[in-house]
Order: structure tokens, then sequence, then C-alpha cells
């Protein structure tokens, strides 16, 4: 039921400890994790040398300024960059979606690693930290955009995580920093944000990440933290039947919850299936707050292993992969034409 960091870029004896804890379900890497791919390679192996093929490996890989392996993989323009070539040029746009994604995807499963969280599917409406993560601030263009992007994912073997429900885009808090309020009523929130994550829900998306937002009109909790926008709006009024992640429980706007446990016991009992533990320092804890508790279901955790998929030698051999790695390079200039 944990999604837990681990420290360096080898495995040391207290990260083998935790991750072979029953209730730690995967791993999540980050660019402290990251050498080089060879080096990658020989984490990955460790893992799953401990836990095996059905222990999530994940990683956020979005693109722009969220793209933890740089050297040795494609650099990812940021969503913003496909919105603009979007509003120029849709259908355009929406084949980049889709390029991105399978170029995105097929180099993180390269690396046997499952899952990166992606697409974001907030709307581009001044949030501090969303910002150009985002495709757009147009909810159907973010929604068509959205449904390529997801369809590429599951193209390359890689489940899609649509983040960060019921959207984050509309504040300007970071809620890596402080705490963030959306004053708004949910037929507005239901009528603008909510409309990526239907269509991605939609199209097969696996996944969805909860925001740490409050919105107060609808729940005086924060989304993780709510039965509300989790069984009552996800579950229910969308129907959505996959993995729910809380966002990471070490960022400031989740510290309405109290400690580390209180959090990661909050998160589980609003609804939330996995949840994200980024920080070894806060590892043990979690651990010992869930230590009993029945975990995520085991074929709720498959849906997320990735499907088989290309070496590194194989992508270098395949001319549709460097094609689609020359478009995004062009990218930048296409979308700098089209403002």
């Amino acid at each position: 039921m944990l999604i837990v960091g681990i420290e360096g870029k080898q495995l040391a004896a207290h990260d083998r400890a935790r991750l072979e804890a029953p209730e730690v379900s995967g791993a999540i890497l980050f660019t402290r994790n990251y050498d080089n791919r060879g080096q990658l390679a020989e984490l990955v192996a460790s893992i799953r040398a401990l836990r095996g093929g059905e222990f999530v490996l994940c990683v956020d890989h979005e693109g722009g300024p969220v793209q933890r392996f740089r050297e040795g993989f494609t650099r990812l323009p940021p969503l913003a960059r496909v919105g603009a070539l979007y509003r120029r040029d849709r259908q355009a746009g929406i084949n980049m979606a889709e390029i991105h994604a399978i170029v995105m995807a097929s180099e993180v499963r390269a690396c046997d690693i499952d899952l990166s969280f992606a697409p974001v599917a907030d709307l581009a409406r001044g949030n501090r930290v969303i910002g150009e993560r985002a495709f757009d601030a147009d909810p159907q263009a973010v929604a068509e955009l959205v449904g390529a992007y997801v369809r590429g994912m599951r193209l390359a073997g890689m489940a899609a995580t649509l983040k960060h429900y019921p959207g984050h885009g509309s504040v300007p808090e970071d809620t890596h920093l402080e705490a963030a309020r959306d004053p708004r009523p949910l037929a507005a929130i239901r009528a603008a944000d909510l409309v990526p994550f239907t269509e991605g829900f939609a199209v097969g998306a696996e996944a969805v990440m909860v925001a740490h937002v409050t919105y107060p009109a609808v729940d005086p909790r924060a989304a993780g933290y709510s039965s509300t926008w989790i069984g009552g709006v996800l579950r229910g009024e969308l129907g959505f039947r996959g993995v729910v992640f809380s966002d990471d429980v070490g960022m400031a706007a989740a510290e309405s919850a109290g400690g580390i446990g209180a959090r990661v016991t909050a998160h589980l009992d609003a609804g939330c299936d996995l949840v994200l533990v980024c920080h070894p320092s806060m590892v043990d804890a979690a651990i010992a707050a869930v230590r009993g508790r029945a975990p995520c279901a085991a074929a709720k955790v498959a849906t997320l292993c990735g499907a088989a998929a290309e070496t590194w030698d194989g992508l270098r051999d395949d001319p549709q992969h460097a094609r689609y790695v020359a478009a995004l390079a062009a990218l930048p200039a296409a979308a700098a034409a089209s403002a």
C-alpha cells in the first residue's frame, strides 16, 4: 500500500529492509537515484531481485521541468509546447501528444521501470508549480491531448496516471511548499478541471493521483483525505475503478492531517489505494503506521506493471523511434512559431 523513496544510487541495507516490508508495494526513483543508464539498470535489477516483477517501480518523468533521468535519455519538451502546437494545428498537436508519450514511456520501460506518473491533466491557469507542465488552459483542448497521451503510453506498454485530481491548475499555490485552497463549487470544477480526467478515464487510464488541494465548498479536507472526492465523485459519479494514488505525504500541503503516520492512514481511510512516501526519512514511520493493515489488492497493483518493452539497443535500432525523437526536438521551434 506504500510506494517509497530510496536514498542513493545503490541500495543500502536499510533500503533493502524497507523494500522487503510487506506493506511496501513499490518504489519511486528520483534524480538522486540516477547517474547513468548502466547504473540505473543495476539499481533496478537489485530491486527486482528483492521483490520480483509485480513490485511497481515508478518515476516522475513528464518532460520539461520534471524529468528525473536526463543524461542518456531524450530531452522531453514540456507539455505546454504540445498545447501551443495544438492551438495552431489541432491534429498535429494530437499527434505530437501521442509521440511525446510513446518516446517517454518507451525509454522508461526500456529501463524496466513500470510507471511514469503522467500525464498532467491539470489546466494551465496560473498555478506556480504546474506552469508549463500542463497542456493548455482550455478544458476541451486538454481533454483531447490527455486522451492522445494516454493512448501513446499504452502503446508503449505503460499504464497512465492522470494527475492531479480533481485539478491543481486553477489555484496559485505550490502544494510542495504551502497549503492550497480552491473556493469554487463542485459545479464549476466539474465544468472545467474534471473534463480532462473524464476523457482520460474514457480512453482507459489505469490510475489517478489525488492533489493535496482543499476545495472547501465540497469538503473541508484536502482531496487526498476526502472520501467525498474519492468515493463520491471519483468512484461514484465518474465511475473510476482503477488505482488511486496519493501525492507525496512529505509535501507541505499534506500536513493538515498531522504526522507522517496520520497522513498515510488518512489517505488510505479516504479511499487511496497506494500512498507515496518519497522521502526516505519518512518511510519507517509510514510502514509502522500501516503494519497489519490489509495491503492493496495484488490484482490492482498488477494493472500498473509494465508490458513487454523494447530494450535500449532495440530503441537505438528503431527508425520510428528516431523519427519521433527528431519530431520532439523540432517542437520548440514549431510551437514558438505558432505563438
